[in-house]
């Protein structure tokens, strides 16, 4: 039977030198207090120390809350992560090889989790050939003191793969929302599952311990069993935060009962419509890509977040499945500090199982970031310089997904543009250019997906950019656009130019609804 303990004991019972398994999405599924207390006892006392971090996905504000609260030097030795961009602190310790750090593919880490489970030695996968995870690239190492090979090259029945090494872990902290006396908990608040139940089997099977924090503390018989997300004999040690603020559903909100709850309508949920930018330029021509053959869709953080908009705006949204990778399908994604949730969501699963179904060619299109591109068609969103954002679920997604559209500004850094009438007009270009000769870090193989027959194209307000087995061809200008000024003048390379090169449609440009009917 579980021990109820507060926050602060939790704290103190962390091991020095210990592998700790931690999960979470932005806000959720993080739990606060603990984590408060962590940092207050290594800052106090020295401990817990050399610690040894893994999680899948990235949680926090970017601040000072989440997997914040561990970047400090001497607190963790090594880290093991998918999304890097909401902890900067973590990554400045890489930066500055006060720490080792390897970048894995998100979904491929919650796998991981459920394989470690399983006493498995490690999971195979072919997500990551071709890019920085590949050992034959960096291996996902992000910086000189990080050596130790954790991903191998294999050839199974005559196709390459990648290994990933399994990891003995000590002690995993989740948050849920109840906990009975025995220690059985639910979920009935939080806007997803995640890994919550590979991490407690993994912890568990390993000899380790289970620290989870809760809302509210119920009698037995009160959750019933079917609504028991990780099992009581999982379950070492139980947190009843005291504090509400550190125990909230996404980081922007207390509670929201449209992230757990399926209203049925006839109407479909309408939300405020995007203003006319170079966002909903951008999205309103992904939107266009679509078809309702093309069901089930992935949105990605930042500008895919508004094609969802758009789409609800034109009346179509009722045509397509979103799915969010750490676990919801359906609804409407949330974006910002929500993102993750899903409003009026039909179906939330844990987030191995989603990449799974993402892995094996589920998704029909996904829509991404475009932070910088090259003449390969190669992407990069996953370093930056000294920032180091992460891959997060951009390499499962990407090369699994029959159809794939990378969306974003031409450049970046102070662009202003003039979008009017049925067209558009730079008025100060950005200072950065995001086609560059060569990408800093590969996140997304062109050539790999040329292998593949893969359809992928690039938007952006002015261009869109098709990749052919020729190379990256420029297929559509804006209306108001000089091709060599404002398009070839901004890029590191010349790109090949489609013989039908085409006007994009006036309507995009336009301040009312473009009668978009898919």
């Amino acid at each position: 039977m579980a021990e109820f303990i507060k926050a602060s004991q939790a704290a103190r019972l962390i091991k020095d030198d210990s592998l700790l398994l931690v999960c979470g999405f932005v806000g959720i599924g993080s739990p606060e207090e603990i984590f408060i207390e962590m940092e207050k006892s290594f800052l106090e006392e020295g401990t817990p120390k050399n610690l040894d971090l893994m999680f899948a996905a990235g949680f926090g504000d970017g601040k000072t809350k989440g997997l914040n609260h561990f970047a400090h030097r001497g607190m963790i030795k090594k880290a093991i992560g998918g999304h890097w961009g909401l902890a900067p602190g973590l990554a400045q310790l890489v930066n500055n090889n006060d720490m080792q750090g390897y970048n894995l593919p998100q979904g491929v880490i919650a796998q991981m989790f459920r394989d470690m489970a399983a006493g498995k030695p490690g999971t195979i996968s072919h997500v990551g050939l071709g890019t920085f995870v590949d050992p034959e690239i960096q291996g996902g190492k992000l910086n000189s003191i990080t050596t130790k090979d954790i991903v191998e090259k294999l050839t199974l029945n005559g196709r390459e793969v990648l290994f990933f090494h399994g990891q003995k872990p000590n002690f995993g902290i989740l948050k849920g929302t109840s906990s009975d006396e025995d220690g059985n908990i639910s979920f009935e608040e939080e806007p997803l599952t995640l890994e919550t139940l590979s991490i407690a089997m993994a912890v568990k099977n390993a000899g380790g311990k289970i620290i989870v924090q809760v809302k509210k503390k119920v009698e037995n018989g009160v959750i019933q069993p079917k609504n028991v997300k990780i099992p009581g004999i999982l379950v070492d040690y139980v947190v009843v935060a005291e504090n509400p603020e550190n125990h909230k559903q996404t980081l922007a909100e207390d509670f929201n009962l449209g992230y757990v709850t399926r209203v049925i309508s006839d109407k479909p949920q309408k939300v405020e419509p995007v203003p006319l930018d170079e966002r909903k330029v951008v999205s309103r021509r992904c939107a266009m890509l679509l078809s309702r053959e093309k069901k089930i869709i992935n949105y990605g953080i930042g500008m895919p977040e508004v094609i969802a908009a758009v789409l609800n705006e034109e009346g179509q949204e009722e045509y397509f499945t979103p799915t969010v990778e750490p676990g919801a399908i359906g609804g409407t994604p949330a974006g910002g500090l929500n993102f993750g949730a899903s409003l009026n969501p039909i179906c939330i699963v844990d987030q191995p199982y989603q990449f799974d179904f993402y892995d094996g060619g589920g998704l029909d299109m996904a829509f991404l970031g475009l932070a910088q591109c090259d003449g390969d068609g190669n992407i990069n969103v996953s370093k930056f310089g000294p920032k180091i954002a992460g891959c997060g679920g951009f390499i499962n997604i990407t090369q699994n997904a029959k159809e794939v559209v990378f969306c974003g500004t031409f450049t970046a850094g102070g662009l202003k543009l003039e979008i009017a009438d049925g067209s558009l007009k730079i008025l100060q270009e950005g200072k950065i250019k995001k086609f560059v000769k060569d990408v800093e870090q590969i996140t997304f193989s062109g050539k790999l997906a040329k292998e593949n027959k893969k359809k992928v194209k690039y938007v952006t307000e002015r261009a869109v950019f098709e990749l052919k087995p020729e190379g990256l061809t420029l297929v559509e200008i804006a209306p108001g656009i000089d091709i060599e000024k404002d398009i070839l003048g901004q890029m590191e390379f010349k790109p090949l130019i489609s013989d039908e090169l085409k006007t994009m449609d006036a309507k995009i440009f336009r301040a009312e609804k473009m009668g978009l009917v898919l």
